[in-house]
């Protein structure tokens, strides 16, 4: 297989109402593995269903060498498909059976082909990707998510395709389950183009690709090194700026000066020329001369006026928004120590089943305490954070809870009135704060002018995500503890720093479900906790 796996030339693409999502766009992408980073709407996983072919063109071409496998983020599966129809070996363990019951028809060794070894194949797969309690057999109904998409990756690297396109790969994923991934990744000698907003996965990636509105620019190394490459070029971009600046500024001040002498220079000639009697022709050539000559300097310096300002526009062009949030939050301080909810024996049950082991569990929080929790998927920990803050009562057990506000924040990020604009959500979670001071608040979210009164419903999902938080950290009373439902799935990396920047401000104590290792890492965690087989214990520090 060449070097070059992927080549995209002058590819364009729009959506049926003539929205433009691509234009003019080439690239090649070599035989390695390839994080592909982006805000998001901003056409990755388009990108990779136009290489998948899934999508057409409107002009330009595709060229992908070798096999290909592709896993989007939604797969198409139904619920009453088996583990082996999903797999896509269905067929072949079918001919294969009726090979060993006698049946030797020239069909069933066409559709069996070179994979004699498929059951033996699929078993391994299905192992290391953690699914080595699957039956072939099994109805897709009853998996989990995190086990369909793992499923669905196995059905990919079962072809042995030599270029892999993953679109989020690990979400729904629980710890265990993304350390699989990694491995198996890393095992993978093809071209693999990845889009994920996992930054522990993009630091297991070779090179990362950043996709613009019309050109994909790569950078050697990890997500890590990416970052730091990135920051020294807004550093080189900013200092750019600044001369610019500087240079329009000096630019400016001369031709105001040339100016100002040119009327000197003329005023003092009409005297002259006045006092000394020449001719009225003389006088009056002189006069044109002197005016022509200073039309010419005009003109060099308004030149070079505007070559400063258009090397200003181009080194401004460099530079990239700033998108960091920055918040003072001291209505949300808790004092050391101070509980804030504590329960003994908390039990629930889905039907009759108990979600919790025997006896139930013990829970204690405290302020100021960043607590991770952990597990496994369907472990109950969602279950766990709805008893916590009093969506859902206990069937047994004892509760309390300060008089603090929790705040609890679900994965649905549902508290918002989408009718409502994202200034009249804000003053309906703080009606006593004067507007001026809530728009200043909203401003610090980036809700500056006119965004701050944008429909709720029409916001993008980091813009929901930084609204949520401005109604949940700015509301009256401030919440002393906080609850985060896998907060950072399907956020793109910028949005995923806004909120480490918010939760880095907030003072109170916060109870946070994520598996994204770098996500917790920042937010300065300092309790883990592991919920599994009912069971909620301290760990003391991550725990795969």
């Amino acid at each position: 297989m060449s070097d070059v796996a992927i080549v995209c030339s002058n590819l364009s693409f729009a959506w049926p109402d003539d929205t433009p999502v691509f234009h003019d766009l080439s690239f090649a992408v070599a035989a390695s593995r390839t994080g592909l980073v982006a805000p998001n709407g901003s056409g990755k996983s388009t990108l990779l269903k136009l290489v998948a072919g899934e999508l057409k063109p409107a002009t330009g071409s595709v060229s992908v060498s070798g096999t290909l496998g592709h896993l989007p983020q939604s797969l198409p599966l139904t619920g009453d498909l088996t583990v082996a129809e999903v797999l896509g070996i269905a067929g072949v363990i079918r001919a294969l059976d009726a090979v060993e019951s006698g049946d030797v028809s020239e069909e069933h060794f066409t559709t069996i082909g070179d994979d004699w070894d498929i059951e033996e194949r699929t078993r391994a797969q299905l192992d290391r990707l953690g699914l080595a309690d699957l039956t072939l057999d099994r109805s897709l109904s009853t998996l989990s998510g995190g086990q369909v998409v793992s499923l669905g990756l196995a059905a990919q690297l079962l072809k042995r395709p030599d270029v892999l396109l993953l679109d989020e790969p690990t979400n729904n994923l629980d710890l265990h389950a993304r350390h699989k991934l990694y491995d198996v990744l890393a095992d993978f000698t093809g071209c693999l183009l990845l889009v994920s907003h996992d930054r522990a996965l993009l630091d297991r990636m070779e090179r990362i690709a950043e996709l613009g509105s019309d050109e994909l620019r790569f950078y050697g190394g990890n997500f890590t090194e990416y970052e730091e490459a990135v920051r020294a070029e807004q550093e080189v971009a900013e200092k750019n700026v600044r001369n610019a600046e500087q240079e329009l500024k000096r630019e400016k001040r001369e031709m105001q000066q040339a100016r100002e002498r040119a009327e000197r220079r003329a005023s003092n000639a009409a005297r002259n020329l006045k006092n000394a009697g020449l001719p009225r022709i003389f006088a009056g050539n002189m006069k044109r001369g002197a005016q022509e000559s200073a039309g010419r300097a005009g003109q060099m310096h308004a030149a070079r006026v505007s070559d400063a300002k258009a090397r200003l526009d181009e080194a401004g062009r460099a530079l990239r928004e700033e998108q960091r949030l920055t918040l003072e939050l001291p209505d949300t301080q808790v004092p050391a120590g101070r509980n804030l909810f504590i329960a003994e024996g908390m039990q629930v049950h889905h039907g009759d089943r108990p979600v919790f082991a025997e006896g139930g569990v013990d829970l204690t929080v405290r302020g100021p305490e960043r607590i991770a929790l952990a597990g496994p998927n369907g472990a109950g920990k969602t279950t766990l954070l709805r008893l916590v803050t009093g969506d859902l009562a206990p069937d047994s057990g004892d509760i309390k809870r300060n008089d603090g506000r929790i705040a609890y924040l679900s994965q649905r990020l549902d508290l918002l009135d989408l009718d409502r604009t994202v200034a009249e959500n804000f003053a309906a979670f703080a009606p006593e704060r004067p507007e001026t001071e809530r728009m200043n608040l909203l401003a610090r979210f980036l809700f500056r002018g006119a965004r701050a009164h944008l429909p709720a419903g029409v916001l993008s999902g980091g813009e929901r995500l930084r609204a949520t938080l401005a109604c949940v950290l700015c509301a009256e009373p401030a919440p002393h503890l906080l609850l985060l439902d896998e907060p950072t799935n399907n956020l793109d990396l910028v949005s995923a720093g806004q909120l480490e920047s918010a939760l880095n401000s907030y003072q109170g104590a916060f109870m946070v479900v994520s598996h994204d290792e770098r996500f917790l890492s920042e937010i300065g965690v300092n309790r883990w906790l592991r919920l599994a087989d009912g069971a909620l214990k301290e760990t003391g520090a991550p725990a795969v």
